[in-house]
C-alpha cells in the first residue's frame, strides 16, 4: 500500500474537511414569491386614502417595482387590489389582469377589490369566476369611518360566502381589535378559505391582546397569514430585533404550512426599502429548518395562490 508523505496526507484531509462548508456555500438562494404587491398609476385611478404631498402620492409602476427588488431572488408577484374608489373597482379589476396575462412583469396573480355586502356584489364576482389570474377578493376593513363588527353583517357575510362558492378566498386586512370579528367570520363561511394579511396589524410594542387573538384565529385551519406590512409601522432606524417578537409569535401559531411572505411595497417605504424588509426577515428566520424557509418564501404562496412555478 501506497503511504502518503505527512504534508500531502494534511492537505488532502484539510481538502475534506472543508468539503461540507463548500457544499454548503454552494446552495442555492431560496426563491421568493411576493405575495403583497401594490401597483398604482394617478392618472388612471383614485386613491382616497393617498392625501397631496404624501410620500405615496406618486404613481408605482411595474418598472419601478422590477428596480427596487433586483438582486432580491424574487421570481414574481400577487398584485394587492388598492383600495381605489369604489366605482373605479371593475376597472382596477380589468387593469391588473390585462397586466397578468403578459406575463411581462412580476405580476402573475390578483386580489381585487370589492364590497361583498353590496346588493350587485354577486353580479360584480360572479364574472371573476373561473379566471386564471383572479384569485381572491379584498375589502379593506381598518379603514377609521368602518366600524367594527361590519364583516359580520348578514350580506357581507353573504358575499364572502359566495366566495367560496366560486373558487375564490376572501382576504382579511383589519385592525387588531378586530380579529375576534375575524374569528367569528371564519366559522360562519366554512366553505371559504381566507388569508390574514399584515400578520393582523398589530402594535410592535404593545401587543399582548393580539397575541392571543392571533392564536385563536390560528387555530382555524382555513386560514393562512402573509408575514407582510409589519415594516410600515416601524419606527426610524428600525431593527430586525424590533419586528421579531411579531414575527415569531405568528410563524409559531400558524405553523409552517400557513405562512407566507408579502413586501406591501410601496406601503413599506414609508419605514423601509423592500431589500431591508427582505434581509431582516431572513435574519428573524434564519434559525429555523431551510424547508420552513423556503414554504414562507415560495412553496406555501405557490399553493394558497395556485401559481406556475417561475425561473428567473
Amino acid at each position: 500500500m501506497t503511504t502518503l508523505p505527512r504534508r500531502d496526507f494534511l492537505a488532502a484531509a484539510a481538502t475534506i474537511i472543508a468539503l461540507p462548508a463548500l457544499a454548503e456555500e454552494a446552495k442555492p438562494a431560496i426563491p421568493i414569491i411576493d405575495t403583497h404587491q401594490h401597483l398604482w398609476d394617478l392618472k388612471k385611478f383614485r386613491l382616497a386614502w393617498v392625501t397631496k404631498g404624501d410620500a405615496l402620492a406618486r404613481d408605482f409602476l411595474p418598472s419601478d417595482y422590477e428596480a427596487a427588488v433586483k438582486d432580491l431572488g424574487i421570481t414574481q408577484s400577487v398584485y394587492l387590489e388598492v383600495d381605489v374608489v369604489p366605482e373605479q373597482q371593475l376597472a382596477e379589476a380589468e387593469y391588473i389582469t390585462d397586466l397578468c396575462k403578459k406575463a411581462s412583469t412580476y405580476t402573475r396573480a390578483a386580489i381585487i377589490s370589492g364590497r361583498p355586502g353590496a346588493d350587485d356584489f354577486a353580479k360584480y364576482i360572479k364574472r371573476f369566476e373561473g379566471s386564471k389570474f383572479v384569485k381572491g377578493l379584498r375589502r379593506v376593513l381598518h379603514g377609521g369611518d368602518t366600524p367594527a363588527r361590519a364583516c359580520l353583517d348578514k350580506a357581507f357575510v353573504k358575499g364572502v360566502q359566495l366566495l367560496g362558492d366560486l373558487g375564490l378566498h376572501y382576504e382579511l386586512c383589519m385592525r387588531a381589535d378586530d380579529l375576534p370579528d375575524a374569528a367569528k367570520l371564519v366559522d360562519l363561511c366554512p366553505g371559504t378559505k381566507f388569508v390574514l394579511d399584515h400578520c393582523g396589524n398589530p402594535d410592535l410594542v404593545k401587543h399582548e391582546k393580539w397575541k392571543k387573538d392571533l392564536a385563536e384565529l390560528a387555530k382555524r385551519k382555513t386560514v393562512v397569514v402573509k408575514v407582510s406590512g409589519i415594516v410600515a409601522s416601524a419606527k426610524p432606524k428600525w431593527t430586525a430585533d424590533d419586528l421579531a417578537p411579531v414575527v415569531k409569535h405568528t410563524l409559531d401559531a400558524f405553523g409552517p404550512d400557513r405562512v407566507m411572505f408579502g413586501s406591501d411595497w410601496p406601503v413599506c417605504l414609508k419605514a423601509s426599502t423592500i431589500a431591508k424588509w427582505v434581509t431582516a426577515l431572513k435574519q428573524i428566520v434564519a434559525d429555523r429548518k431551510a424547508e420552513e424557509q423556503r414554504k414562507l418564501f415560495h412553496d406555501n404562496a405557490v399553493r394558497v395562490y395556485r401559481l406556475t412555478v417561475v425561473k428567473r
